[in-house]
């Protein structure tokens, strides 16, 4: 990803080497954000032998650009584009469990698509969306992370069209830890829970985090939103909640 540097005439070298720095800099960003100009909805542009700098100064290049989700696996780098659709599932799946975490009186923090890095392991993420629950407390407040010495979210959410995010899981379990997964597919109008167990998801029916919520009922809702509207499915969502909390 570098641009060779040639004899500077009339430059010292620490000059020299600045120069082609920023000049790779600006290459690099010009590039990728052409490349990233024209791809379509829900597409994937790949690129290798990135290095970690040139990755950071990626995400610095892109951070305008909401609908993107960047993911950085030890010089691997993979854009993503969102779609409408994704946007209607992560408002949807957001608003669903604000309503169980109201019920429930349980804190809730979420992060959207922020960025989760960790340079020793050279690996990098953005999800869709993304919860704190049960560490909700520990983050209150805080505008930098550190997954060195904080904790991961309790659970992310990945929403495909195709199968992109699958890669991702060994990057959410090996590197940060991260406690749950919900995979949306959206081809296939399907929801899949996963658990984080020795370093390895593992699919489950229901949340660790929110027993009483299953991939069925969770899918069944967000079906509902889509025949009848959204207030109907949060509407119906807060009674079902309430009615399955007073069994």
């Amino acid at each position: 990803m570098n641009v060779r540097a040639e004899p500077c005439p009339g430059l010292k070298p620490k000059q020299c080497a600045l120069l082609f720095g920023l000049y790779n800099d600006i290459m690099l960003r010009t590039k990728i954000t052409d490349a990233v100009d024209h791809l379509p909805e829900a597409s994937v542009l790949t690129l290798d032998r990135v290095t970690w700098e040139d990755y950071e100064h990626l995400l610095e290049c892109l951070q305008e650009r909401p609908s993107l989700r960047v993911t950085y696996d030890c010089g691997r780098l993979d854009i993503v584009t969102t779609s409408r659709e994704h946007e209607e599932w992560k408002e949807l799946i957001l608003r669903l469990v604000q309503i169980l975490c109201e019920e429930l009186r349980t804190e809730l923090q979420a992060y959207g698509g922020a960025t989760w890095k960790l340079k020793t392991e050279q690996k990098g993420a953005e999800a869709d969306t993304c919860f704190y629950v049960v560490n909700a407390a520990q983050v209150i407040g805080k505008r930098e992370f550190d997954l060195a010495n904080d904790p991961p979210p309790d659970i992310v959410v990945e929403i495909d069209k195709t199968n992109q995010s699958l890669h991702k899981l060994p990057i959410y379990a090996a590197a940060f830890g991260v406690p749950e997964i919900w995979r949306c597919n959206i081809k296939h109008n399907a929801i899949q829970f996963y658990e984080l167990r020795s370093e390895a998801y593992i699919e489950t029916t229901s949340s660790r985090f929110f027993p009483i919520l299953t991939d069925a009922v969770l899918t069944k809702f967000i079906d509902q939103s889509h025949f009848h509207g959204h207030m109907s499915a949060l509407l119906s969502f807060r009674s079902w909640v309430r009615k399955t909390l007073e069994r």
